[in-house]
């Protein structure tokens, strides 16, 4: 109980600051639509408001465009329509239809699909009052124009504080994964590596908030002037987060290998359990300097040290599968390496030179260990 009040008042903190901005916005445009443009009952321009603001961060700049275009689209078909053809229910379907079919066409979201429709209904069912429907259209412009004045200037969010909390569920769960899969190798346990190949399937979902909030950060920075002081310190996180996803598939496919290492009773070398925990180590000095906002150079020294333990797994004895895991070992530090900033071939060199290649022309070979270990 204590638990679930715990993370209801969690969730409620993180969404207070939208709040504030969908209260405000709200407020401001019913004042200014009513007190200022003098509409007698504005009330859908409150409403663009809060659609526009909450419908989905990190795009709110297009999801108010396609707001204001779906009530414009609405209004011209259903006035056009009941011009040539009347009104009435089939009338109605026919707007409804063809509405739905411009804003799809026209490669929009939800809210450009629902505007264009519900515009064209209310056209269609108040045709008594159609050249006043044009005042909703009013409504929508004033709403979505007052949430970006809400969110870019008067209380715009914190891409840094958006991105940290969408990072730090991810990248704990990506940490808590390996260490899972580290003790599962150690013991030769098939079950726990399955288990944690399943943990890192399910936190993809929080990859992909992270991803989201990404994006929100972008809009953040480009349209808000008081957050363009964050830019240097969301680089590190904008410029890492794809690499991030690319090595939790890499790991995916190592563990997978693992447990395949195991079932089928291969030799397991006591540096291969080490090399994957030294990836979860890589991973949480990673989180931890990413929130310091530090140079992340404890993270890459520790994803070079697991490089060097895992290439040790030739000399010890590796079969199939285990090849293949020190191999994804190989291209899962690469890929950290490039999350902490460091370009392509540079990554590519330390690798190399960590796992003892240095000097080795790209194609050459390594001889087999003890157990015929396929090299990649």
């Amino acid at each position: 109980m204590i638990g679930r009040l715990t993370a209801a008042l969690s969730r409620g903190r993180a969404g207070l600051m939208l709040a504030v901005q969908a209260g405000l916005a709200a407020g401001l445009a019913w004042f200014v639509a009513h007190d200022l443009f003098g509409r007698p009952m504005p009330f859908f321009a409150p409403i663009a408001a809060v659609i526009a603001l909450g419908s989905s961060v990190g795009q709110r700049l297009r999801r108010t465009t396609e707001l204001v275009a779906g009530v414009a689209a609405g209004i011209g078909l259903g006035d056009g329509i009941i011009l040539l053809i009347g009104a009435g229910p089939v009338q109605i379907g026919v707007i409804v239809l063809l509405a739905v079919l411009l804003a799809t066409a026209a490669g929009g979201g939800a809210p450009l699909i629902v505007q264009s429709a519900s515009s064209a209904v209310l056209v269609a069912t108040l045709t008594s009052t159609t050249g006043q429907l044009w005042t909703r259209f009013l409504d929508a412009l004033v709403g979505g124009g007052i949430a970006l004045v809400v969110m870019t200037v008067l209380l715009p969010l914190n891409p840094l504080t958006v991105v940290r909390r969408a990072a730090d569920p991810a990248l704990r769960a990506f940490t808590g994964g390996l260490y899972d899969a580290a003790a599962g190798l150690a013991d030769a346990d098939a079950s726990v590596v399955r288990a944690a190949v399943e943990r890192l399937r399910a936190a993809e979902g929080t990859f992909a908030a992270f991803s989201a909030a990404i994006d929100a950060a972008r809009e953040n920075v480009a349209f808000a002037p008081a957050r363009w002081r964050t830019r240097g310190a969301l680089a590190q996180y904008v410029e890492g987060s794809a690499q991030l996803t690319y090595a939790l598939r890499n790991v995916r496919v190592l563990l997978r290998r693992a447990q395949t290492a195991i079932e089928d009773r291969e030799p397991i070398p006591d540096v291969l359990p080490v090399s994957v925990r030294h990836l979860g180590d890589a991973v949480e000095l990673l989180r931890q300097e990413w929130d310091r906002g530090d140079e992340p150079v404890g993270a890459r020294q520790q994803a070079l040290r697991a490089v060097t333990e895992s290439g040790r797994a030739y000399q010890a004895g590796v079969g199939y599968s285990g090849g293949v895991v020190v191999a994804q070992t190989r291209t899962t530090v690469a890929d950290l390496l490039r999350a902490t900033g460091i370009e392509y071939a540079e990554a590519t060199r330390q690798v190399r030179d960590a796992i003892g290649w240095r000097g080795r022309p790209h194609g050459a070979r390594r001889k087999p260990g003890r157990s015929g270990s396929m090299p990649s």
